[in-house]
């Protein structure tokens, strides 16, 4: 079955129409990124590829993305009915669990990022990264978070879902949650509320087909910098949201919404982050199964 030459077109267009439904899970799941699952998956490659020269092969290669699109398409809609259930006064406890998926998948990134080795200048960037990205996040809470639902700021959503499946390991669902527009995101597509779905697709269409040729380029000239840059943004954002979402949703009355005491409620949070990170080490010991397709 994993001879392409032995297997059904059926069964490669079925497997093609999962690999992509497990993308766009990943596209709006915190801590996750489409991006990492397309690498992991062998579609990475293709993608940028694609986006980057889209008039070469191009019929060929939109028969190829046709499975994918259709399965990404699934999935975001599926998992967006699960976190309209989820969200909401559970806030606090299923962001533990997403940022648990984060670090479990930090150390097949970090492990990515070396292969062509690491130099001072990789940490430097990496760790500045992480700062300025963690201050910014905490000290702009007064200015950036809590951004209104809009026309403008569903086009920017749907560029961050967009950026997370160009530049593998970034989670823009991080970015939503901490700018509040994260759980009504998920609610519009879940209704299918199509003021919120068409400009989520401009925007992430726009941003694949404008930044896929760059990011092409820069991987390619920059390898080891750009993954360093990613595990800075990856860790910086990660960790602000703790001060900025996790905390305040252990408030008085947040822990009476979810009928928890604080006690209780801290060690729910924290069962679900390390189950995030088990979850996500998992996932990652398939990656040697998949990343040869």
């Amino acid at each position: 079955m994993q001879n392409k030459g032995q297997s059904s077109p059926l069964s490669d267009w079925l497997i093609r129409l999962v690999k992509g439904a497990l993308i766009g899970i990943g596209g709006i799941l915190p801590g996750l990124s489409g991006g990492v699952l397309a690498v992991i998956f062998g579609i990475y490659d293709r993608v940028l590829d694609f986006f980057s020269h889209i008039t070469k092969d191009f019929w060929k290669n939109v028969q190829y993305f046709i499975p994918v699109g259709i399965g990404f398409i699934i999935g975001i809609v599926i998992f967006s009915f699960f976190v309209e259930k989820a969200f909401g006064a559970y806030e606090g406890l299923f962001t533990c669990l997403f940022i648990g998926f984060v670090v479990g998948t930090f150390p097949s990134l970090f492990r990515e990022a070396g292969k062509e080795g690491r130099e001072q200048s990789d940490w430097l960037i990496m760790g500045v990264t992480a700062v300025l990205l963690f201050l910014l996040m905490v000290m702009g809470d007064s200015f950036l978070s809590d951004v209104a639902p809009n026309l403008f700021s569903w086009v920017l959503s749907g560029a961050l879902v967009g950026l997370g499946v160009i530049v593998p390991g970034m989670s823009p669902s991080n970015f939503l949650i901490y700018l509040g527009l994260y759980e009504p995101m998920s609610a519009g597509i879940a209704s299918f509320d199509f003021g919120v779905i068409i400009p989520l697709a401009i925007g992430g269409i726009a941003c694949v087909l404008l930044l896929a040729k760059l990011a092409a380029w820069l991987f390619k000239r920059y390898y080891s910098r750009m993954y360093h840059f990613i595990l800075g943004t990856v860790i910086g954002s990660s960790i602000a949201i703790f001060p900025t979402v996790v905390l305040p949703a252990f408030s008085q009355e947040q822990l009476k919404a979810m009928n928890l005491s604080f006690l209780p409620a801290v060690g729910l949070a924290a069962v679900m982050f390390i189950g995030g990170i088990f979850f996500s080490l998992w996932f990652a010991g398939i990656e040697s199964k998949y990343s040869t397709d």
